[in-house]
């Protein structure tokens, strides 16, 4: 393992970085067909078609009644989980739900001099369906997922909330998941994954209602599926591979170099082309790391796909100085940013383009991934140029509200219709004048 060497010295070496990283992500060909064969295969057999696909990848015995996951054995999974870890869960939902709720919006009205009433009525959608891999054949629950997903649609008051995940052999879904829905008051659970999940939860079937929007993360067949059904039904962020970028410098503590190598691995040990890049202008630093980074990654339990993450998509970047370093985040726009620097506050002013910023040498990034209330879901690939993190306004949708009387209609009435017919629309501007008193019918 050996995370490439780069040396930044400025705004003319970005072209060749970019180059580099754009190659990370995007389905091919192939698996966008077999993903268009899934989704008519539920679109046409429903049930059947999901009890198929599920039998054929994670469950041999499953048939379509094992879908739907009664609230029986959802209610008994908290006996299952050592107490320790229920009160966790506990407690880490609690956070994200705090954070999430102070992202509600109200409605909002304004009155006008010439009569009108407007305004913006915010609603939460009907019906969502998120998705939660199953990690190692349904061995390594994402419970952070389920939790950084239905939060926010909880917060926004979303009526019905339906989950899906693919079961373990045995045709079971993890308690840890199970109880993680029980803590979040959710009781529609099925037993089903990948691409004829999506699929399920977009279209429907006898047993799955249709939902409204999709959330929730997933292997390249399932980020496919929610591509193609994109406008069928509302999906969240279009995430890639996961990235971490850390600008850091040195701080005279032995064990720096250390603590940066474990946050770049924390991002490597997602998926061989997870990106993990250190930016730092210390040249000590970034060879103190270079070896810690070798190190640690020997240790790991997923070394293998760590190894492969940082063989193609690490990189210790040095600079001339942190100014050309935060020019360089703004370039990269990484779903996760670093600032392991004395004096993170009066960097983060400069910070125009990440998913998330961590602030300080002993705020990693696990803190935002699991814990401290923030969204984990986050624009990957550089689009957080354009994107936000997941948060309750992706779960409502917003209605304007327009009021106006006779006395509105006669002061503005004939501005409108000149408007309307400037563009062709001759129907448009007798609409407003037929309310004048204009006969223009025919004329």
């Amino acid at each position: 393992m050996a995370a490439r060497r780069i040396d930044y010295a400025g705004p003319d070496d970005w072209p060749r970085i970019n180059a580099w990283l754009k190659d990370r992500a995007g389905a091919d060909g192939e698996v966008e067909r077999r993903v268009r064969e899934i989704i008519d295969a539920v679109r046409e057999r429903g049930d059947q078609a999901v009890a198929e696909y599920t039998a054929r990848f994670d469950c041999p015995r499953f048939t379509a009644e094992m879908l739907r996951v009664p609230k029986a054995e959802i209610e008994a999974a908290a006996a299952a989980v050592p107490a320790r870890d229920l009160a966790l869960l506990k407690e880490a939902a609690a956070n994200v739900r705090a954070f999430h709720e102070r992202q509600k919006e109200n409605s909002w009205w304004t009155t006008t001099p010439d009569g009108a009433i407007l305004g913006q009525m915010v609603r939460p959608l009907d019906r969502v369906g998120l998705y939660v891999p199953g990690g190692r054949g349904g061995e390594t629950p994402l419970v952070s997922s389920l939790i950084m997903n239905a939060a926010p649609a909880i917060a926004a008051g979303v009526p019905e909330i339906a989950v899906a995940g693919p079961p373990r052999k045995d045709g079971t879904l993890s308690p840890y998941i199970l109880t993680a829905a029980k803590v979040l008051g959710l009781d529609e659970v099925y037993r089903m994954g990948g691409a004829w999940a999506v699929a399920a939860l977009a279209l429907g079937t006898d047993t799955v209602r249709a939902c409204d929007l999709l959330a929730g993360p997933g292997n390249i067949y399932v980020a496919t599926a929610k591509a193609l059904l994109r406008g069928r039904v509302g999906v969240d962020l279009a995430a890639g591979p996961s990235e971490i970028a850390i600008l850091a410098e040195d701080s005279g503590d032995p064990d720096l170099p250390a603590w940066l190598a474990a946050d770049m691995l924390s991002q490597a040990e997602h998926d061989p082309l997870a990106s993990a890049l250190l930016l730092t202008p210390d040249k000590s630093l970034a060879e103190r790391a270079a070896v810690a980074l070798a190190a640690r990654a020997k240790a790991l339990p997923r070394a293998e796909i760590a190894n492969a993450a940082l063989d193609n998509w690490g990189a210790i970047i040095t600079l001339p100085d942190l100014d050309s370093g935060l020019d360089l985040v703004n370039l990269l726009a990484p779903e996760h940013l670093e600032l392991a620097v004395d004096d993170p506050w009066s960097l983060l002013g400069r910070v125009r383009h990440a998913g998330a910023v961590f602030l300080g040498r002993h705020c990693p990034e696990p803190v935002g991934d699991y814990f401290a209330g923030p969204n984990h879901v986050l624009p990957t690939m550089g689009t957080a140029r354009f994107s936000s993190a997941l948060s309750v306004q992706d779960f409502c949708k917003k209605s304007s509200v327009i009021a106006t009387n006779r006395g509105y209609i006669e002061k503005h009435g004939a501005k409108i219709a000149r408007l309307a017919r400037i563009e062709g629309l001759e129907a448009h501007a007798r609409s407003v004048e037929v309310r004048l008193g204009k006969n223009t019918e025919g004329s």
